[in-house]
């Protein structure tokens, strides 16, 4: 009998297949931290994926993205549908970890075990994700989720790597902020497949709504027979149950844009891509590790830091250069193996 390690991977995935929290909470966390068993997670996890639906929400902060996402969650946990909630917060400069809790916004779900929240902290990785935002969806996929929503930082409005997480990308934009006029000129509209005008009851929302249309109608090119995403005002927070706004409307939108996907054929399309970007960051990684690991005690690291700081070089050619000696003792590496096979 094989002996039990400390984050064995085939147990963890095991439980993780099985909807095991912990599970799931532990092998996030060694993802988060990079860990050197992230990879072996990964391979074991990745052939249960691909089934749950995934919706993004992004916006500038203080749109009402966590509040909206709150009415999701009970929506679709009336169906009977389990829930999985990535929120992206800004990271401590200190720990890493993130600056706002997932209990903080949630406490509604905080004790029903058909929802899973986790809360990440973004890191100093831009386009509004964290970089392990990909796997932790995988993994929240893997546990059973029927339905998986992503929150992005809601630092500003260059926030358009959730449409290589999403299948639905929400946008939530307020009046008075600005954010119609942002979200024009970054044109992170392109990446909306539904946009929402969160606190539709305070002033200004008409004028809002009406400059939104005006863009959604000239300002999009969309091919004929596409999706047009719709404008949806909402009400997330009121006194009174009966003060919310949109929310019914906001679901059905969701529901009919995945509708559309899978009947149009779409969803191969926008699943193609998320596995491009995918691999492209799990290359990325390898590379850097690879390479780093080769640097590690030659001090040659440092040399390079230096020789930049003295002008006497840049980052680009010391890329070049490290990349053309480290591919070639890879080509002799590989080109040792196969004679040796050969023999």
């Amino acid at each position: 009998m094989a002996k039990k390690t400390p984050d064995n991977p085939d147990e963890m995935a095991q439980k993780l297949l099985a909807g095991d929290r912990r599970a799931a909470a532990r092998m996030i966390t060694l993802i988060e931290n990079q860990s050197e068993k992230s990879s072996q997670f990964m391979k074991l996890v990745y052939p249960n994926t691909g089934k749950s639906m995934v919706i993004g929400l992004t916006g500038s902060g203080g749109s009402g993205k966590s509040s909206l996402i709150n009415h999701l969650i009970r929506q679709y946990r009336d169906q009977g549908k389990r829930v999985g909630v990535v929120a992206v917060d800004p990271s401590s400069p200190f720990s890493g970890g993130a600056l706002l809790g997932d209990r903080i916004r949630f406490q509604a779900h905080s004790m029903d075990d058909g929802v899973y929240i986790r809360s990440m902290g973004s890191r100093g990785y831009l386009g509004g994700l964290a970089r392990s935002t990909n796997d932790v969806v995988r993994i929240m996929e893997a546990m059973g989720n029927d339905v998986v929503i992503v929150e992005t930082l809601g630092a500003g409005q260059d926030e358009v790597d959730i449409i290589h997480v999403a299948q639905t990308c929400v946008l939530v934009l307020t009046p008075n902020m600005g954010d119609d006029i942002q979200a024009m000129k970054a044109g992170i509209m392109e990446i909306a497949d539904i946009i929402v005008l969160n606190k539709a009851d305070l002033d200004g929302a008409i004028s809002c709504l009406h400059s939104l249309e005006a863009t959604i109608q000239l300002g999009i090119s969309r091919k004929e027979g596409s999706w047009t995403p719709p404008l949806i005002p909402t009400v997330a927070s009121a006194a009174k149950i009966e003060d919310l706004q949109g929310i019914n409307e906001l679901v059905k939108a969701i529901n009919d844009h995945q509708e559309y996907l899978h009947q149009s054929h779409a969803i191969d399309e926008v699943q193609t891509k998320r596995i491009e970007q995918e691999l492209g960051l799990v290359f990325k990684d390898e590379v850097q590790k690879f390479i780093f690991k080769g640097l590690k005690g030659t001090g040659k690291k440092q040399q390079y830091i230096k020789a930049i700081f003295d002008g006497r070089t840049d980052p680009y050619s010391v890329v070049e250069e490290v990349l053309k000696t480290f591919l070639k003792e890879g080509s002799k590496v590989k080109e040792t193996i196969s004679s040796k096979q050969q023999i």
